[in-house]
């Protein structure tokens, strides 16, 4: 703990250390510098399988900077991550994002799995929709000039700490985003390290043929994430348009929709998953809840396990969504996760 309490207390200072590092030089002066020094790099690699975590697992952390973030990552001993774009587009000097995020995050979860709302959960969606709207004006105008060398220092920070990004997401590839603003998000992703940037699959072959073929001039993955509207047939338009277009997969969410044995979508399609979310829920029949790994539906252990036999290399990434205990957090939680995945692997 006490180890835990100082190198939190050293990123505080640390950022204030990168702000003024040298991006163009060789050594990346600073906050990296110090981090490395603090311990061993994590390791998420296990036999053979890249265990990695998607960010908005922390989205119940007070603080949401690339720092912080990038400690919660260490805490949890995870090497490999799926970066949502918030962290990332602050560091680069994004306009503030004051909306409350973390407590919309649950009523954009319901409306995305069509659950039923309240009128004051509708009327607060509305309200916070008018607000993204206008937020998300103001970002689409800094994205035309952003520091894009503020990628790089990032990815930086995150490499010489023993983390590496392998996937973006930020809210730039959506139908209402220019071109302009998609090959900007495909830049960074490049910059930060990533092969691929990940969506919301759009539910429209217009749109997941546009990014296809912006993604083939910019040499990187789109892979389209799915709720329970995943089918075994559900990316199969995308993935005919482009050879850009691939699979962000959600094994629990496959699960609580009824779909066939999951094994056998890995096996039919494992050449076109970038990347791959994993949770544990319950079948239809039990309820569909999202529960601590170990007391789901899910064939978590299978799953991981055929992925090291088979030798599957995209990530399988945790996605914290179950409720987290009292006295916990989501750090505590996603650290468990990544446990129960090495005793499956063992």
């Amino acid at each position: 703990m006490k180890n835990q309490s100082t190198r939190r207390q050293f990123l505080g200072a640390a950022a204030t250390l990168v702000a003024g590092a040298t991006v163009g030089s060789n050594r990346l002066f600073g906050a990296p510098a110090l981090i490395r020094s603090l311990g061993d790099k994590p390791n998420s690699l296990i036999d053979g399988v890249q265990i990695g975590t998607i960010t908005y697992s922390f989205r119940d952390m007070p603080d949401q900077s690339a720092e912080a973030t990038l400690q919660y990552v260490l805490d949890s001993g995870i090497s490999a991550i799926e970066l949502m774009g918030g962290p990332a587009e602050s560091f680069a000097g994004a306009p503030k994002n004051t909306l409350d995020m973390r407590s919309i995050f649950p009523l954009m979860r319901k409306r995305a799995e069509k659950q039923e709302l309240t009128e004051d959960e509708q009327k607060k969606l509305a309200e916070f929709d008018a607000q993204r709207k206008a937020y998300q004006a103001e970002v689409a105008k800094w994205r035309l000039s952003a520091p894009m060398a503020k990628f790089e220092q990032l990815r930086k920070m995150y490499n010489q700490a023993g983390v590496k990004i392998y996937g973006f997401k930020p809210d730039a590839f959506g139908m209402q985003n220019s071109d302009a603003e998609i090959e900007y998000g495909m830049r960074a992703a490049k910059l930060l390290g990533a092969n691929q940037v990940t969506l919301e699959h759009p539910a429209n072959d217009a749109h997941t043929l546009r990014l296809g073929k912006l993604a083939e001039k910019h040499g990187i993955k789109v892979g389209y994430h799915g709720h329970e509207q995943q089918t075994p047939t559900f990316w199969d338009t995308a993935l005919a348009q482009s050879p850009a277009n691939a699979i962000n997969f959600d094994l629990g969410h496959y699960v609580a929709a009824g779909n066939p044995d999951p094994l056998i979508f890995l096996k039919q399609k494992h050449d076109r998953i970038a990347s791959m979310h994993i949770k544990d829920r319950q079948t239809a029949d039990h309820g569909k809840g999202n529960l601590a790994w170990g007391q789901g539906d899910t064939p978590l252990r299978q799953v991981l396990q055929l992925m090291r036999e088979q030798k599957y290399s995209f990530p399988a990434a945790v996605e914290l969504e179950y409720k987290i205990p009292e006295g916990s957090n989501s750090v505590k939680e996603v650290k468990k996760c990544v446990e129960y995945c090495r005793n499956a692997l063992s």
